[in-house]
Order: C-alpha cells, then structure tokens, then sequence
C-alpha cells in the first residue's frame, strides 16, 4: 500500500488529492474484500456448518453416555429408598402384631403337619378313625378374609 501511494499522482504540496486517491483505493479495497466474501461465503458457511454438525454428534454422545450413567445412579438408588422403605413398613406392621406373609406360609404348613398327625392318630385308634371327616391341606392353607386383617 505504500508503494501505490507514492505512486499516486500528487501535485506539489497538494494534500488532499493524496488523501482522496487513498480513500478511494481503501474503497476499493473494501469492495473487493466483499466480493471475494461473497464468493467464497457459501464454502466457507458451508464448512462451518459440517463443522457444526461434527460437533453436535460428539456432543450428542457424550450428553447419552452421561444420561445413561445419571439413569443406572438414579435406579440404584430408588432401588435402595424402596428396600428402606419396606423394611421399615415391615417393622411397624411387626410392632403392631401384624404376621407377615411368611409367618402365615409357615403357621399354614405347621397346620397342614398338624392335620396329618391327627389323621394318622385317627386311623391307628380302635373305631374312631373311619367316622371321623377328613380335611384337605387345601382348606388350611388359605387363610380367611377375616384372620388376614385390613389390607
């Protein structure tokens, strides 16, 4: 730029005419920038754009594996919050007298034992044993509606 400026037509101790003719070369200068952009704009947003897109996979990618790892976190512990939440239900149904599911499997096997000894017992005595109506386990094993409680 220095170069065309000495170039530049300039009369003894006319300023001004130096200073016009490089306003009009930065002018120019100016134009030509924006059409070279405008040329090569559409590449360049083009690139951008793939680059864009590069960077949203990557990103999509990383934003998976950290919802998958906050999802297994989140599950164990629900998982642990429904264990103590049981436990604890599960105690106070205890201190208020409540049999639990497998107490009642095993008072309805001790039953169902019970019954069979007394069937033998039956059988084995003098007379009595052939009269006497026999039970089914099926009947001991469930329990009524009213022995179960309130649900």
């Amino acid at each position: 730029m220095a170069q065309k400026l000495k170039e530049a037509p300039a009369e003894e101790g006319n300023i001004t005419q130096l200073v016009m003719h490089s306003a009009q070369q930065i002018w120019l200068a100016g134009l030509g920038a924006f059409a070279k952009a405008q040329a090569e704009g559409t590449k360049l947003f083009e690139s951008l754009v793939k680059e864009g897109e590069a960077v949203q996979a990557r990103a999509g990618k990383v934003v998976h594996v950290q919802a998958t790892q906050f999802g297994k976190s989140a599950a164990g512990a629900w998982d642990k919050l429904e264990q103590v939440f049981e436990e604890r239900v599960s105690k106070s149904l205890n201190r208020l007298g409540v049999p639990t599911y497998a107490d009642i499997q095993a008072l309805s096997k001790h039953v169902n034992e019970l019954n069979e000894s007394v069937q033998e017992l039956l059988k084995s005595s003098k007379g009595g044993g052939e009269h006497a109506p026999k039970r089914t386990s099926k009947g001991a094993a469930k329990p009524s509606k009213e022995a179960s409680g309130p649900a």
